[in-house]
């Protein structure tokens, strides 16, 4: 009599992928079936550009030393491609609350998928939207004259990075924000200090520019050293110690987000 066949194991990682996969596919349709929150995310940052170059743009051009309108448009639109993350993510608060407050994450517990797989795809379909609003908005910029002609190949790459990276990193203190959240309202209002930041940022005016006892604040804080960065990158400025400060604030986010995020899951769980 032969000896009965063995079950096949599923390979962990090969799980983990697949599971991470749907779950992503799942949010990236629940975005395309209802878009209304993204298109009003973006309207915040293509009004903005819309406004301080056309409206305010001689004007502002003149109080960082350009000639024109187009030294300003140059100068901003790094500063919005980082606003547009920063309000991009609050939908990855909303989602997340949403799913929370519905018990549909509380149904995924039961199902056999990979524990990870949840928080993976809302991490994974954020950074997808965040990079294509950011192409969006850019491409608004690009129309109304931005233009990046000294920068090399290498230098574009590294400032497609920084974008992806900063994406990750603000994703999952969203992430985090969303399921510390009661409700969707509560998870937008707790998620506003990442569209309020750039504000006070150096995306508008030089930090050494604003009045003394204010240049701490916008120093010293995430925005303004990865649009600096950004800048740098795109246009051939002054980068120096930013770059590292940047990617140190990314990384630091990043973790952070993701300790908070599955510490919260975890105690859900329980």
């Amino acid at each position: 009599m032969s000896a009965p066949l063995a079950t096949a194991r599923p390979n962990p990682v090969a799980l983990a992928i697949r599971d991470s996969s749907t779950m992503l596919r799942r949010n990236l349709l629940h975005a395309r079936r209802y878009p209304s929150l993204t298109l009003n995310l973006l309207l915040t940052p293509i009004m903005l550009l819309l406004l301080f170059v056309y409206i305010f743009g001689d004007v502002m051009s003149a109080g960082i030393g350009g000639s024109d309108r187009s030294d300003y448009i140059a100068y901003i639109v790094p500063g919005i491609l980082m606003m547009t993350i920063g309000g991009t993510v609050v939908g990855t608060a909303v989602s997340v609350a949403t799913d929370m407050n519905e018990g549909i994450i509380a149904r995924f517990r039961t199902m056999a998928i990979h524990r990870g797989s949840v928080l993976v795809g809302h991490v994974a379909g954020s950074v997808l939207q965040c990079v294509a609003s950011v192409v969006l908005v850019g491409a608004v910029g690009v129309a109304i004259g931005f233009r990046s002609v000294d920068a090399s190949v290498l230098e574009w790459l590294a400032a497609f990075g920084l974008l992806a990276l900063f994406s990750l990193a603000l994703t999952w203190i969203a992430v985090g924000m969303g399921l510390s959240s009661p409700n969707a309202e509560a998870a937008a209002n707790s998620a506003q200090p990442l569209v309020l930041l750039p504000l006070i940022s150096s995306a508008f005016i030089p930090a050494d520019t604003m009045p003394g006892w204010f240049q701490p604040i916008a120093e010293y804080q995430p925005f303004t050293p990865a649009i600096e960065t950004l800048r740098g990158l795109l246009l051939g400025t002054e980068i120096g110690h930013q770059g590292w400060v940047a990617v140190a604030w990314c990384l630091g986010l990043t973790a952070l987000g993701y300790f908070w995020s599955t510490s919260k899951y975890d105690s859900e769980a329980k």
